[in-house]
C-alpha cells in the first residue's frame, strides 16, 4: 500500500518555451525544479519533459542565453497535466554586457558583487535620454536617493546630492577617471550629453578606498559606448517648446584590430521665462561637444584606448529683455563662458592567464569665466590622474592593487586680486582590494587605501562588504567604510555667491573632513504566477561627517570655517518593480533624515526633501512602441533663510514609436502639471535689476514639451 501511494504521487510536467517577442520556440533552453535538482533541456521544438515529480510546491527556473531568467512557483499535481504549458521568455540580449559592473574594478556581474551598485542602462537610459538629450540632470534626478540641486536661479547650474549630502561629497567619473570636480563641477551636469553612454553606475556610501577623497556620499561613473562587431551610426534630433535644440551623432566601427567611436553634439537653449517675471528660467546657451576615441588591439595580450573630450559653451541668463537685445537700464545677468579639454588613456597588458597590468591616465584643462553686474570671476583648473594597478582573477577570489597620483590646481585670473583663491593639491595613494567567494551563499569584499597629501597629512581608509544569498531569489548586502574630503572653496554655497567676497582656505586653520558610513540592503524577487513578477529592494543607510567645512559670513566677506560638530544622514530607500506582460511599474521611496550638530546645537540640514516618491508606469511592445507615465513627489524642504518650501508633484508623459529597426520618433510632456517655484513661491527678493536670490528647491522651467527623431543609419 505504501509503494502504491508513492507511485501515485509522482507527476509529469510538460512545457514549451517560447520567445515572448516573436512567439518562436526556443530549443536548448534549460528548465529546472530548483528544490529537486531535477531538470532538462528543451528539444528542437522547444518542448521539455520532467518526470517523477512528487506532490508539493517547487520553484521552476527557465534559462536561455540572451533572455531574462524566469522563476515561478508550481504546485503539483497540476490541474491539466496533459497539455504542455507555454512559457514565454523576454529577450534581453542587448543588455547582457551592460550588467557587468566596472566601478568596483571587478569583472563580475551586478548580482555577484558584495558592493551595492545601481545601473542605469539599456532601455531606461534610452528613455531618460529622450526626455533630456542635452544633459544628464534629469537622468540622475529621477533615481531613488539622488537629488540634483540647482545652484543658480537663472543659469541652471546644478550639482548632485546623494542621500541628502552636499554635491561636493559626490565624485563624478568618466570611465573610472575623475574629470569633473572642483571648479568644473558646478556646470558639469549641464554639459554632459547621454547619447554616447552605455550605462551609468551609482555607488552610494563611501567609495574612497578605490577612488580616494571626495566619494563620501558616493560616486557616479559614466561608462562610454565601445565599438561592437557591427558598425553603428546614429543621429538624434530634438526640439522643445522652450525653443531648445539638440542635435547629436554617434559613430562606432571596428577595422580589424583598430576601432573608433566619435560623438558630436550641438545643444542650443533660448532664453525662456514661463513665469513672465523678467528673469530666465532656462538661459540662452550654445554648446559644442566632440569626443573621439581610438581602440587598438596591439596584440593578443594588450590593448590601448586613447580619447579626448572637447567642449565649448556660452551660457547667458538673467534679465530676459537684456538677453533678447533690448535696451535695459541696469540689467541683471549671469554669463558663463567655459572650455574643457580632457584626455583619456587606458592600457591593459595580460601578464599571464590570470593577471593583468592596467595603466590609466587623464589630463583635464578647464577654463571658466563668469560675470555678473559689477563683478567678474575667472580662472583655469588643471588636473591629472595617473594609476598603475595589477589585478588577478582566480576561481574564488579577485585581487586588485595599485598606486595612483592625482594633481589638482586652480589659478585665478579675475576676482579679488588681494585674496586669490589659487590652490595646488597633490595626492599620492596606494590601495588593495579583494573579493572572495567564501561559499555559494557568502561573498566578502575588503579593501584598504592609504593617501598622503602635503597640506593635510595621511589618511587610512578601510572598507568591507559582505553578501549573503540564502537562495537565488533573496540577497542581503552589508557594507561600510571610512572616507575623507580635502578642503576646497568650490562648493554649492560658494557657487551661489559666484565666488564673490570669499576668502581663500588656509590649510593651517582647517583640516580634511572625515567620514564613516554603512549600508544594509535586501533584494528579493518573487514570481506571482506565470507572467507577474515583483522585484523588491530596501536599503538602510547612515553616513557621519566629522567637522564639516562651512562657509560662514563674517562682516562683508565669507570665510570657510570648521566648527566642532558633525553632519549625519540616515534613512531608507525602497524600490519596487512589477512586471506583467508588456507593463512595468516602478515605485521608489526615499526617506532622508539629514541633521547637523555644531557646538551642541542641533539643526535640520537645508534643501533636503525628507520624503520622496518616484512612480513610473511603462507600457512597451519590444521594437514597436513605449508609453510611460511618471509621477514624482517632493516633501517640504527647509531653506537657508529659515523658511520652508512647499511640497509639490512633478508628472510627465513619455512616448516613443518605432518604425522598423532603424528609426523611432519620440514625444514627451515633462512636468505637465506645471509645478514651478514661481507659481507657489518666490525665487528672489529686491528689484529685478538687483535681485537677491533665494534657494531653488522646485523646478523653475515648468511644463515643457520635447520631441524628436532617432535614426540609426548603420
Amino acid at each position: 500500500m505504501f509503494w502504491a501511494n508513492d507511485i501515485y504521487s509522482q507527476n509529469t510536467y510538460r512545457a514549451i518555451v517560447k520567445n515572448h517577442e516573436t512567439n518562436e520556440t526556443l530549443p536548448g533552453a534549460s528548465v529546472q525544479l530548483l528544490e529537486l535538482a531535477k531538470g532538462s533541456i528543451t528539444d528542437q521544438n522547444g518542448l521539455v519533459l520532467l518526470e517523477d515529480v512528487p506532490d508539493g510546491t517547487f520553484t521552476l527556473e527557465v534559462r536561455f542565453l540572451g533572455f531574462e531568467t524566469m522563476k515561478i512557483k508550481k504546485t503539483f499535481p497540476l490541474g491539466n497535466a496533459e497539455k504542455p504549458e507555454e512559457l514565454f521568455l523576454h529577450n534581453h540580449e542587448d543588455e547582457l554586457e551592460e550588467l557587468v559592473v566596472q566601478s568596483i574594478r571587478s569583472s563580475r556581474l551586478i548580482e555577484d558583487v558584495p558592493t551595492r551598485v545601481e545601473i542605469i542602462a539599456g532601455e531606461e537610459l534610452a528613455e531618460k535620454g529622450n526626455m533630456k538629450p542635452g544633459d544628464i540632470r534629469m537622468l540622475l534626478n529621477e533615481s531613488t536617493g539622488i537629488q540634483t540641486q540647482q545652484t543658480s536661479a537663472t543659469s541652471y547650474n546644478s550639482s548632485i546630492r546623494i542621500q541628502g549630502l552636499d554635491g561636493k561629497y559626490t565624485q563624478l567619473l568618466r570611465d573610472g577617471l575623475p574629470l569633473y570636480s572642483g571648479y568644473s563641477g558646478g556646470l558639469s551636469l549641464m554639459q554632459i550629453a547621454p547619447l554616447d553612454l552605455a550605462q551609468v553606475e551609482v555607488v552610494k556610501g563611501s567609495s574612497s578606498t578605490l577612488y580616494g577623497g571626495g566619494a563620501i556620499a558616493g560616486l557616479v561613473n559614466l561608462i562610454s559606448k565601445t565599438p561592437g562587431e557591427e558598425a553603428e551610426l546614429g543621429v538624434l534630433l530634438n526640439g522643445t517648446s522652450a525653443l531648445g535644440l539638440d542635435a547629436s551623432a554617434f559613430y562606432a566601427e571596428k577595422f580589424g584590430k583598430i576601432g573608433t567611436t566619435v560623438f558630436a553634439s550641438y545643444n542650443k537653449g533660448t532664453a525662456y521665462d514661463p513665469a513672465d517675471i523678467g528673469l530666465t528660467a532656462i538661459p540662452k546657451f550654445d554648446r559644442f561637444t566632440l569626443n573621439p576615441k581610438l581602440y587598438w588591439e596591439m596584440g593578443e595580450k594588450s590593448n590601448l584606448i586613447l580619447g579626448v573630450n572637447l567642449m565649448q559653451e556660452d551660457r547667458l541668463g538673467g534679465n530676459i529683455a537684456y538677453i533678447d537685445g533690448e535696451e535695459v537700464t541696469d540689467p541683471y545677468f549671469e554669463e558663463n563662458l567655459t572650455e574643457r579639454v580632457s584626455t583619456q588613456l587606458d592600457y591593459r597588458f595580460q601578464l599571464h592567464e590570470k593577471t593583468t597590468l592596467n595603466v590609466k591616465n587623464s589630463f583635464s584643462f578647464y577654463d571658466r569665466s563668469m560675470e555678473i553686474p559689477d563683478y567678474q570671476f575667472s580662472g583655469d583648473q588643471s588636473s591629472s590622474f595617473s594609476e598603475v594597478n595589477l589585478s588577478q582573477v582566480r576561481a574564488n577570489t579577485e585581487w586588485i592593487g595599485g598606486v595612483n597620483f592625482w594633481s589638482d590646481s586652480f589659478t585665478q585670473r579675475e576676482g579679488n586680486p588681494d585674496e586669490p583663491l589659487d590652490y595646488q593639491l597633490n595626492t599620492f595613494g596606494v590601495f588593495v582590494q579583494k573579493i572572495w567567494s567564501v561559499s555559494e551563499q557568502w561573498t566578502l569584499e575588503s579593501g584598504f587605501r592609504v593617501d598622503w597629501q602635503e597640506d593635510y597629512g595621511v589618511f587610512a581608509l578601510p572598507r568591507v562588504s559582505a553578501m549573503y544569498e540564502p537562495s537565488e531569489l533573496l540577497t542581503f548586502r552589508l557594507g561600510g567604510g571610512l572616507g575623507y574630503k580635502p578642503p576646497t572653496v568650490f562648493s554649492e554655497d560658494a557657487e551661489r555667491l559666484h565666488f564673490e567676497n570669499i576668502l581663500p582656505i588656509d590649510p593651517a586653520k582647517v583640516h580634511a573632513e572625515r567620514s564613516a558610513g554603512a549600508n544594509l540592503d535586501a533584494n528579493y524577487r518573487l514570481a506571482l504566477g506565470e507572467e507577474l513578477t515583483l522585484n523588491m529592494n530596501a536599503l538602510l543607510f547612515y553616513t557621519k561627517i566629522q567637522d564639516p567645512l562651512l562657509l560662514v559670513e563674517t562682516g562683508q566677506v565669507y570665510e570657510f570655517q570648521q566648527p566642532e560638530g558633525q553632519l549625519a544622514t540616515q534613512g531608507l530607500e525602497v524600490n519596487l518593480k512589477w512586471e506583467y506582460k508588456d507593463f512595468k511599474l516602478f515605485v521608489g521611496y526615499t526617506f532622508a533624515d539629514v541633521a547637523q550638530r555644531y557646538n551642541d546645537v542641533n539643526q535640520i540640514y537645508p534643501l533636503v526633501a525628507k520624503n520622496r516618491l518616484n512612480n513610473v508606469l511603462m507600457w512597451e511592445k519590444h521594437e514597436n512602441f513605449r508609453v510611460g507615465l511618471e509621477a514624482y513627489y517632493f516633501s517640504p524642504q527647509l531653506l537657508n533663510d529659515g523658511e520652508t518650501g512647499q511640497a509639490y508633484w512633478i508628472m510627465g508623459l513619455m512616448t516613443e514609436k518605432y518604425f522598423g529597426e532603424r528609426t523611432s520618433v519620440f514625444l514627451n510632456f515633462e512636468n505637465f502639471l506645471d509645478a514651478r517655484q514661481t507659481k507657489f513661491d518666490t525665487i528672489f527678493t529686491g528689484s529685478i535689476s538687483d535681485p537677491v536670490f533665494r534657494d531653488i528647491y522646485a523646478p523653475v522651467d515648468g511644463f515643457v514639451i520635447n520631441g524628436g527623431v532617432k535614426i540609426r543609419i548603420l
